[in-house]
């Protein structure tokens, strides 16, 4: 069977090459802004969620839908703690000491943002993909 062949059936395109068409597209690095300046913005993003002082939502353009997931399930579990504690949300001021990146592949950045806050130092560490012309967050850990 021909590639033509495997796309249509009786002139029309397959559901699968329906899909793979709406699908994410992998974009160059070349092709994408440093990423840097994601990498910090999202990890005080993801902080200030965890906080109680940003919601979710707003982070939501930068995640793939699995991290994003993750951070709705970790944020309302940190907001019932909170609750239980009765402590209120409260804006905490976050020092980013470095941010360490790699790139694997074309189009994949991995990377650990070392952050101090007033009581510890923590790590955040993202694997951003080149989809659709901008970075997203593929994975996303909080140390």
């Amino acid at each position: 069977m021909t590639a033509e062949n495997e796309r249509t059936t009786h002139g029309h395109t397959s559901a699968s090459a329906v899909s793979e068409y709406f699908a994410p597209q992998p974009t160059p690095t070349a092709a994408l802004p440093d990423p840097e300046p994601l990498l910090r913005n999202l990890t005080r993003g993801v902080l200030e969620v965890f906080a109680g002082t940003r919601e979710v939502d707003q982070l939501a353009r930068w995640l793939a839908e699995e991290p994003y997931h993750r951070l709705v399930v970790r944020a309302n579990l940190a907001a019932r703690a909170r609750s239980a504690r009765g402590a209120p949300a409260i804006r905490v001021a976050y020092t980013i000491l470095s941010v360490h990146q790699s790139s694997p592949a074309d189009g994949i950045v991995e990377a650990t943002v070392i952050v101090r806050g007033p009581t510890r130092t923590r790590a955040v560490a993202m694997r951003l993909e080149g989809l659709d012309g901008r970075w997203r967050a593929t994975s996303l850990a909080l140390l």
